[in-house]
């Protein structure tokens, strides 16, 4: 058939291919159907634009059928039960302007928004909410807004504010935190630091941070941050570092995150810092294994970087979901 090449930029024969090919959602392999046009002429590949096929829209649908997650239709009955617009939700749950539309539209949530969507269908749960965030419904709305949910409730009792406590966790100041108690304003502004006037992906950010940590504690015996460090798919991360980045970007606002579906199915969460880093909290230290690790690291990739940390005695010597302690970082390869 011919049609016009967006690379050829004229038109030329094409063939019209449908296959099913594989998307990666955060590390799973997920089978979709998907079509597209190949060139003739140049070979180059494009889709569709009149196919109502999405093969992003559907990998996502599996891994949240998968996981059991909520999918993107039951997010907008859960807010339009208790009679609330995107915008009214959105503020009663401190998100960005826009998460939770992109939520209802498809886009694929996050640990810890999944974590806060399941607490609020229990409606005391959003009572409670309402609630602590007074001013955020006006007091005919909040009225009825509350009469609907006394109406509607029976779930057990279960305080909202635990999906703080289990944001930031709270643990003891030992090997596994590097003899230092969970720091949030420092773990922030080095997530910051690192996504400063450059988009990074998570999986590299994610290594930036054990990296600054663990060379912080190998050469003067604390860490920076006090956050514990778990062993993951690709490579070491923050314990619960879904958490920490939801909380960076909807109740901060410090950073902004694309995602991108790339050739090859893959798909990756790129972070970029909308704010200064606050570097005055930290200590000359710290600041210099902070600058240390970002300069090393400039030219590395998150593949290369996460094929890196795969070598790391600390990761070698653990688990999928184990915490790493700080005693391996004497062995860091930096």
């Amino acid at each position: 058939m011919k049609g016009i090449c967006p690379n050829c930029e004229k038109e030329t024969e094409l063939d019209f291919v449908n296959i099913i090919d594989e998307v990666i959602v955060r590390g799973e392999a997920i089978p979709v159907n998907v079509e597209y046009f190949r060139c003739k002429e140049c070979g180059s590949e494009f889709r569709d634009p009149r196919s109502k096929i999405d093969p992003l829209d559907t990998a996502y649908k599996e891994f949240r059928q998968r996981h059991g997650m909520l999918q993107p239709e039951k997010i907008k009955e859960l807010r339009e039960k208790y009679g609330l617009t995107q915008l009214e939700m959105t503020n009663l749950l401190g998100w960005g302007g826009a998460t939770l539309s992109r939520y209802e539209n498809g886009a694929l949530q996050d640990e810890a928004h999944e974590t806060i969507l399941r607490l609020i269908q229990d409606p005391h749960n959003l009572l409670e909410l309402i609630e602590q965030k007074s001013g955020v419904l006006d007091e005919r709305k909040k009225e009825r807004t509350i009469a609907s949910i006394k109406e509607i409730s029976k779930g057990r009792e279960k305080s909202f504010s635990t999906i703080y406590e289990t944001l930031y966790g709270s643990y003891e100041a030992d090997k596994l935190s590097g003899y230092k108690p969970l720091d949030v304003a420092k773990l922030f502004n080095s997530m910051i630091f690192f996504c400063k006037d450059v988009e990074i992906p998570k999986t590299k950010l994610n290594k930036l941070m054990f990296y600054a940590d663990f060379k912080h504690f190998k050469d003067y015996a604390l860490s920076i941050t006090g956050v514990q460090y778990a062993h993951l798919p690709f490579g070491p991360a923050p314990d619960r570092y879904q958490l920490f980045v939801a909380a960076l970007h909807d109740e901060e606002k410090s950073v902004s995150i694309t995602e991108y579906l790339f050739p090859n199915g893959n798909t990756g969460e790129y972070l970029l810092a909308i704010k200064e880093p606050l570097l005055n909290m930290f200590s000359t230290t710290e600041l210099k294994i902070l600058a240390i690790i970002k300069e090393y690291f400039t030219e590395f990739n998150a593949t290369k970087i996460s094929e890196l940390s795969h070598q790391e005695k600390g990761y070698v010597d653990t688990r999928d979901g184990e915490l790493i302690s700080y005693d391996y970082a004497q062995y860091l390869s930096i």
